[in-house]
C-alpha cells in the first residue's frame, strides 16, 4: 500500500504540517492539489513535490471563503478526474484570555477557518469521496483533549470539528468514506509563535515556554499523518509532555480540576 497516483488534496500546505506532509505523499508517487493563502510559497512547495516523484498543482484558497473551497475541489477533479483522500489541516490558533480580546469576532475568524474550512471542502469534496470510496483526515490538536485557558477560540474550534465529523462518520459509513481524527501534541513548526493575540495580531505565542520542549518534527509527524490515513485508523492521539496522549481523555474525565491547575498555571506563565 502506498500513495502511488493516489489523488490528496491538502489545505494549509504553505508550511508546516501541511508542507511536510506533501513532501512525504509526493516521495510516494501522489497526485496533489495543494490549498492554502500564499501563492507564491504554495507554488514552490509544488514545485519540490515534483522533484521528488509526485505529481503537484498550486491553488490559491482562503478555507474561510466557501467559493474558494468548491474551486479547490474543482480543479483537483478537472486535473486528476477524482479525489481520493482530503487532509483538512490549515488552521490558526490564539493566545489570550477571553476578557482580554480587543474584539470578540476573533473567536468568529478562528472558527471560520478552523472548523467552516474543514466543513466547506468536505461539502464539495464528499460526492467524489463516495465515488472513490475515499478518506477524510482532519488535523486536530490535544488541545481539544486538555483544558487549555488562553485558547478558547482554538479549542471550540477543534471540538466543534470533532462533533461534525462524528456524526458524518455515521452518516457516510455506508458509502464507504472514511474518517481519522488526529489529536497533535506540540509539532515543530512555528505555529506556537503566531498565535493571534488579544488585538487578533500574531504574537510570540507559547513559544517561549516550548524552548527546550520535545516537540515531534513536521516530517515525523507527516509520515504519522500518511501512515494512519492509508490505513484509515479511526484516531489517532499524540503524546503531551511524555504522557501517551489517549490517556488525556481519561483524566479530563476523572480528574478535571488537576487538569484545570496545570492549564491555568501554563496560562498564567505565559504572563497573559
Amino acid at each position: 500500500m502506498s500513495y502511488h497516483r493516489h489523488v490528496s488534496i491538502i489545505t494549509g500546505a504553505s508550511s508546516g504540517i501541511g508542507e511536510a506532509l506533501a513532501y512525504e505523499l509526493a516521495g510516494q508517487g501522489a497526485y496533489l492539489a495543494l490549498g492554502a493563502r500564499r501563492i507564491d510559497q504554495l507554488e514552490t512547495v509544488a514545485a519540490k513535490c515534483r522533484t521528488l516523484g509526485g505529481k503537484a498543482i498550486a491553488v490559491a484558497c482562503d478555507v474561510s471563503q466557501q467559493a474558494d473551497c468548491e474551486r479547490l475541489v474543482g480543479q483537483t477533479v478537472a486535473e486528476y478526474g477524482r479525489v481520493d483522500t482530503l487532509v483538512n489541516n490549515a488552521g490558526i490558533t490564539m493566545w489570550s484570555r477571553f476578557a482580554s480580546l480587543k474584539d470578540p469576532a476573533l473567536i468568529d475568524q478562528i472558527m471560520q477557518v478552523n472548523f467552516l474550512g474543514a466543513v466547506y471542502c468536505t461539502y464539495y469534496a464528499l460526492p467524489h469521496l463516495k465515488q472513490s470510496r475515499g478518506h477524510i483526515a482532519n488535523i486536530s490538536s490535544m488541545a481539544d483533549k486538555i483544558i487549555t485557558p488562553g485558547s478558547t477560540g482554538y479549542v471550540a474550534s477543534k471540538h466543534a470539528m470533532e462533533s461534525f465529523y462524528e456524526s458524518l462518520r455515521a452518516e457516510i459509513a455506508d458509502d464507504g468514506v472514511t474518517i481519522t481524527m488526529f489529536y497533535l501534541g506540540f509539532i515543530d513548526t512555528g505555529f506556537a509563535g503566531r498565535m493571534l493575540d488579544a488585538e487578533g495580531k500574531a504574537s510570540g505565542g507559547i513559544s517561549q515556554q516550548l524552548a527546550g520542549t520535545k516537540q515531534m518534527s513536521p516530517a515525523d509527524s507527516a509520515r504519522l499523518i500518511a501512515t494512519a490515513t492509508l490505513a484509515r485508523r479511526r484516531t489517532v492521539y499524540t503524546p503531551v509532555s511524555g504522557l501517551p496522549g489517549w490517556l488525556f481523555p481519561w483524566l479530563k474525565l476523572l480528574a478535571p480540576r488537576w487538569l484545570e491547575r496545570i492549564g491555568k498555571r501554563f496560562m498564567d506563565e505565559g504572563g497573559i
